[in-house]
């Protein structure tokens, strides 16, 4: 850390005075009020030294900081049109390529086809703490909510620059426990995205029991700022409800006695950063660290969250499916009802109906490219994991009852496994499943009865 106090100290220090070096034209004096972004990003481009090039990228960001929503999206539609390749040197480039396929062409090609406004983002980012500022840019950026052209390409410019900036290579993995700096842990309060933290009891309930861990990405340009982070709880069973895992009055155990982790909760940190992909480098190196750590781990699973599953059922009751008959129609009204869940008899009807839908949009249901349809099934299935068990109203907050009925599934780790279920999905569409969900989701998809399964499961269960 002192290092890099050090490193951002010092370009505080060449910043500062490259200010003062800094010529509009031919006057050698600080930049003027009423020079434009546009043109500072120009005299960005044309600069050749480094202490009045950081002095530039910091008064650009400053100036675009400073700036309201409109101006802000002036601002990128200016990088469009002004900062975009070079027409005339890639017309030529494509000539040259057409007639001559040699590696110099190509390289030519791709030179001139890299818009200008690449090279200012990448010399924005000397400015002290330009990288951040840039996450924070591309954060707004997202925030527009604009699919025009413009915003499109500038995005993309974004995306492949951070892809490269953001490379696993350049992160690393440090555990957060109690004993983390207070700025740090604040930051996980206020960055948790699944399982809400309401303050800093709570906190010390998830962090300083033996048997809880938590890790988190960072790289070393925002050193005080999580990418990403999971939290764990190890067990000695896979739990069905996030209340085993989250209970007050829980008794801990040791470390040692565990066998299970539990990744129960994975947060994005930074909105700038949507489409980098950190989550399933964490889980990899997360896991190799506890079974390094705690030999007795021998399972490894999640309990997760099924955000997008309320609003596909929603749209299947809509649209009458076929799957559903009248009865189960009509069961599932009892959804409506924000207390359905209070009342036990309409909680076994609910579940009944509930669950086989639920294997079906798991195992059947696809988004575009075979992908499934759930986000946080697309994260973990795509790492390799399997569809373990679904688990109805594991998760009683008014958030998990709104997305997804407070339905919650575990994912199971099987290291075994791992990349031949990434590559049945990523090759041929297939989702790694348990016996039980394969044999939900086939009888949803056939019997006209759509609660039958979880009937004969009852009763399987009432004779053993």
């Amino acid at each position: 850390m002192a290092g890099i106090s050090f490193f951002s100290d010092m370009v505080q220090s060449i910043t500062d005075r490259g200010r003062r070096l800094v010529a509009v034209g031919a006057r050698s004096e600080p930049v003027q009020a009423e020079t434009n972004i546009e043109t500072l990003c120009d005299m960005l481009l044309s600069s050749r030294g480094e202490a009045s090039g950081m002095a530039l990228a910091a008064e650009v960001l400053q100036r675009w900081a400073q700036l309201d929503a409109a101006g802000q999206q002036d601002f990128v539609r200016m990088l469009h049109e002004q900062f975009g390749p070079d027409i005339a040197k890639l017309d030529k480039a494509i000539e040259r390529y057409r007639s001559d396929r040699s590696s110099d062409a190509v390289i030519e090609l791709h030179q001139a086809a890299e818009p200008r406004r690449q090279e200012l983002v990448r010399r924005l980012n000397l400015a002290p703490k330009g990288t951040a500022r840039l996450v924070e840019m591309r954060e707004r950026l997202l925030a527009m909510k604009d699919a025009t052209e413009p915003f499109r390409a500038v995005d993309a410019d974004f995306a492949h620059l951070f892809g490269s900036w953001f490379n696993r290579g350049f992160l690393t993995l440090r555990p957060i426990d109690w004993s983390t700096p207070a700025d740090i842990l604040e930051k996980i309060i206020r960055y948790e995205a699944v399982h809400e933290i309401a303050g800093w009891e709570e906190l010390r309930r998830r962090l300083a029991p033996a048997d809880r861990r938590c890790f988190a990405f960072f790289h070393p340009r925002l050193a005080d700022d999580p990418l990403i982070f999971v939290e764990v709880a190890l067990t000695r069973a896979i739990p069905s409800a996030i209340a085993d895992v989250l209970d007050v009055n829980r008794s801990p155990i040791t470390a040692q006695d565990a066998t299970t982790a539990v990744f129960y909760s994975i947060s994005n940190c930074q909105d700038g950063l949507r489409g980098i992909s950190f989550g399933n480098f964490l889980i990899k190196q997360v896991v190799e660290d506890l079974r390094r750590d705690l030999p007795g781990l021998k399972t490894f699973v999640t309990l997760s969250p099924v955000p997008g599953f309320a609003g596909w059922l929603a749209r299947l009751r809509k649209a009458a499916d076929a799957s559903l008959d009248d009865q189960a129609l009509k069961t599932l009204e009892l959804l409506d009802d924000p207390n359905w869940a209070d009342n036990p008899q309409k909680a076994r009807l609910v579940e009944a109906v509930l669950l086989p839908l639920a294997a079906r949009y798991f195992i059947r249901e696809r988004a575009t490219g075979r992908r499934p349809v759930d986000p946080v099934a697309r994260f973990h299935l795509g790492n390799g994991a399997r569809l373990e068990r679904l688990n109805f109203l594991a998760d009683r907050s008014a958030k998990a009852m709104r997305q997804s009925h407070g339905l919650m599934v575990n994912y199971f780790y099987k290291l075994d496994d791992i990349e031949a279920n990434h590559e049945a999905l990523a090759q041929r569409g297939e989702i790694a499943a348990s016996p039980e969900v394969r044999k939900l989701a086939a009888t949803a998809s056939t019997d006209t009865d759509i609660a039958a399964p979880v009937r004969r499961r009852r009763t399987e269960m009432q004779k053993t």
